[in-house]
Parts: C-alpha cells; sequence; structure tokens
C-alpha cells in the first residue's frame, strides 16, 4: 500500500499564512492611520493659516484706519499677492492659499482687504506655514517609524501564535493520518481550549471510538463464524471421504476443500486481529524460499532470483520462513485467479516483486488497501478478498513493507520488501 507521509511545515502552512495576514493587516491598518493623520492635520494647519491671515487683515485694517500705519507683516498691493485678491470685487475680507515655495518660504496662506473704494490700494496679510509643515513631515516619518517597530513586534508575536494553533491542528491532522493507516488507539486527547480546533480534535477522536467499535465488532463477528464453522466443515469433509468414487463425489470434495480454506483463512485473519501470532525468525535463503513456495502453489510462474549489487549476504534474511512462504503463495494465487499470465516473480536483495499481466488493481484497493470479502473489480475476477488481506497482515508482521501498484504497461505489481536482519541476531527468535 502506498505510505502515508508525514506532514512538513512550510512557507505554505497556516502559521506562516496567518502570520503573512497579521503582517498585511498592521501595514493597511498603519497606512490607513497614517494617510488619514496627514489629511487631518493638513487641512487643520491650512484651516488655522485661514483664519490668522483672516484674523490679522482685520486688525491691521482697524489700525491703519485709525493711525494710518501698518502693523508688522502687514502690506499694501504686495508683489506677490494672488491674482484672485489683487482685484476683489467688494471690500470684504478674502483669502486664498498659495502654494508657491520659494527659498525658505513654502506654502503661505494670504488675506487681504480694499482700504477704501474701488481703485483704492489693497492690504495683505501673508501667513506662512513651512514651520507647520515641516512639522506634518516629522509626524509622517514618526508614524511611519512608529509603524514599522510596532509591525516587527506583531509579527513575532503573530508567528508564535499562529504556531501554536499551527501545532494543534498538525496534531489533529497527524492523529487522523494514523487511523486512516489503521491505528485505530490514535487520539489528539483532551485540551483545555474551548475553540474550533478543540471541536475538531473530539470530533476526530469520537470517529477514531465509533471506528474501533466498529472494526472489533467485524472482528468479532469474523472470528466466531470462523470457529463456528470449523467443526461442520470438519464433519463435512469426513462425511465425503465415505462417498463412493465419481464425478459428484470429487466436485464435493473440491467445494468442501474450497470451504475448510476459507474457514482457515478466517482463522489466520481473526489471529492476526487479535495480535495472537509471533513471528519464529531464522536466517533463510530468501531466493530458495520464494521459489519454494512459487512452486508449492501450482501454476506456472516464472522466478527470477538476482542478486543486488553491493549488498553483502543479500539473498540471506532473517524472517519467518512459514509466514513468507503464506505472502508469496497468496500473492502468486491472486496474480493468477484474478490477473493475467504471465506472472512473473523477481528476488533481489530483500525485495520480493510479483507482477501478472491483467488488468491491474482497481482504483479504490490502491487507494483504500484490500478489504476482506470484497475484490474490489469484476474484471478481476471473484473470489472472497482475503488473500491479499492475510498477505498484508503477515508482512506487518514480519515487518515488511508491502506495496500495490499497476505497471505503466498495465498489470498489477505487488512489491514486498524485507527489513534488514538486526545487528547482532540470528537463529531462531522466541515464539509467543
Amino acid at each position: 500500500m502506498r505510505p502515508f507521509h508525514r506532514l512538513r511545515p512550510d512557507r505554505a502552512s497556516l502559521r506562516w499564512k496567518i502570520a503573512g495576514l497579521a503582517a498585511a493587516t498592521a501595514c493597511l491598518v498603519a497606512a490607513a492611520v497614517g494617510v488619514l493623520m496627514h489629511l487631518w492635520t493638513a487641512r487643520d494647519i491650512r484651516e488655522r493659516a485661514e483664519a490668522q491671515a483672516t484674523n490679522s487683515v482685520y486688525v491691521a485694517m482697524d489700525t491703519y484706519r485709525r493711525t494710518g500705519t501698518l502693523t508688522d507683516g502687514a502690506e499694501l498691493d504686495p508683489a506677490g499677492l494672488p491674482a484672485a485678491l489683487r482685484h476683489p470685487a467688494d471690500g470684504n475680507r478674502h483669502s486664498a492659499y498659495d502654494g508657491h515655495v520659494d527659498g525658505n518660504v513654502g506654502p503661505t496662506f494670504w488675506g487681504a482687504q480694499r482700504i477704501g473704494g474701488p481703485g483704492s490700494p489693497v492690504l495683505a496679510v501673508q501667513v506662512n506655514m513651512s514651520s507647520e509643515l515641516y512639522d506634518l513631515r516629522r509626524r509622517d516619518v514618526t508614524m511611519a517609524v512608529a509603524s514599522l517597530v510596532a509591525l516587527a513586534a506583531a509579527v513575532p508575536l503573530a508567528v508564535y501564535g499562529a504556531g501554536l494553533l499551527g501545532r494543534r491542528l498538525r496534531r489533529v491532522s497527524e492523529t487522523a493520518v494514523r487511523i486512516s493507516a489503521g491505528d485505530l488507539d490514535a487520539r489528539t486527547g483532551h485540551t483545555k481550549s474551548r475553540d474550533e480546533v478543540a471541536d475538531i480534535a473530539a470530533t476526530v477522536d469520537l470517529m477514531a471510538d465509533s471506528l474501533g467499535r466498529r472494526l472489533r465488532t467485524e472482528r468479532q463477528f469474523t472470528a466466531d463464524v470462523a470457529h463456528e464453522l470449523r467443526t461442520p466443515v470438519g464433519g463435512l469433509l469426513a462425511a465425503a471421504d465415505l462417498l463412493p468414487p465419481g464425478e459428484t463425489e470429487d466436485l464435493l470434495r473440491a467445494r468442501v476443500r474450497d470451504l475448510r480454506g476459507l474457514v482457515e483463512d478466517l482463522l489466520e485473519i481473526s489471529r492476526l486481529d487479535a495480535g495472537a501470532e509471533q513471528p519464529v525468525r531464522a536466517l533463510v535463503p530468501l531466493g530458495a524460499v520464494v521459489s519454494e513456495a512459487v512452486t508449492r502453489t501450482g501454476p506456472d510462474t516464472e522466478v527470477t532470483v538476482a542478486d543486488a549489487p553491493g549488498e553483502e549476504a543479500a539473498q540471506t534474511v532473517e524472517t519467518d520462513p512459514r509466514r513468507l512462504e503464506r505472502i508469496v503463495s497468496n500473492l502468486v494465487v491472486n496474480a493468477h485467479r484474478h490477473g493475467g499470465t504471465p506472472v512473473q516473480v523477481t528476488v533481489e536483495g530483500r525485495t520480493v516483486v510479483v507482477r501478472d499481466h491483467g488488468p491491474g488493481f482497481p482504483p479504490a484497493l490502491l487507494r483504500d488497501g484490500p478489504r476482506r470479502f470484497h475484490t474490489g473489480a469484476t474484471e478481476r475476477g471473484s473470489g472472497h478478498g482475503l488473500g491479499l488481506t492475510i498477505a498484508l497482515g503477515q508482512a506487518r508482521l514480519l515487518g515488511a513493507e508491502l506495496r500495490l501498484d499497476n505497471a505503466p504497461d498495465g498489470g498489477a505489481v505487488a512489491t514486498l520488501r524485507l527489513p534488514a536482519r538486526p545487528s547482532g541476531s540470528g537463529g531462531t527468535a522466541a515464539s509467543g
């Protein structure tokens, strides 16, 4: 079966997405606040300058009419007076903005009023806004620096907070992956939080509990059925031996043998489910064990034993030969029964490959793994679907990896990889 890959944090993980979102939000907020503050302050500066210019014209006009002198800053028809104020339509006070910059003189606001009737001079006062605008630029720089400092402080906090959330979600995801791989004892555990992640974790644990109960019920049912059928099937086989020779007796014997094989398969699966099986390991020649197992299956099968380059004693492995033969024979029988000829078995190093040239494994089997009493597709023939299930269980018991694939040019491929022999071990291991 295809192995599950452990989730690895990367730049596309939730942690970095939340941190990026926090940084983008902080930048937008800082930019919005900075722009609004700049616009509000600039408008306030212009309004205060306009009010100052208007008030200064009022004071200067009052002084000029009483004393005939001009106050500081007041002029009559100054050269820089804007055209809108040079020829006012009436004798009221008027103001105008002048954005012209000349040396140290920046944008200004003018206030003006004609001192008499039409054609009389215009008294004007100029209010320079250079100092206020300089202060505005300093505030803008201060705001930008403060925003950068706040952003530098906020991003690590966002990364840390997102990391906590990401680790919780990753733990839930890894638990779900373990459950999908068959570890129904995996749980996320109780958390003190009362948020959406805690709800997801509780839901995953509840799902695992439900799946565990259903699987235990199914396994118990399988074991009960197998044990209940064993005695009557044995009686049927003994009764068949008492029948007189003939075509009916041969047909009945064959059916009873098939039924006994099914019962034995069910018993073997029940023992594997219960964890009652223990391997008896020994150092054995892998090529010879595989060849003998293939020969016992009966149908013609091509066996190729190749040396793995650069691997010392590649053909000798420490394993349980009886269980290894069971795995190989099940794979070969499955290839002949559901696949197409020629069926080829290749041994190289610690790897055994069984390939047929039929329609290949169904997509559902490659996706979900073998299921008992389910053959996957009608084009692969009929059967009770226990052969691959037993092979997978025995491989797991031996610590081996059994991978099911389809060849690019057609046909099913089953690859069995035996583990390396433990250092310092040899001979026969104790059996339980």
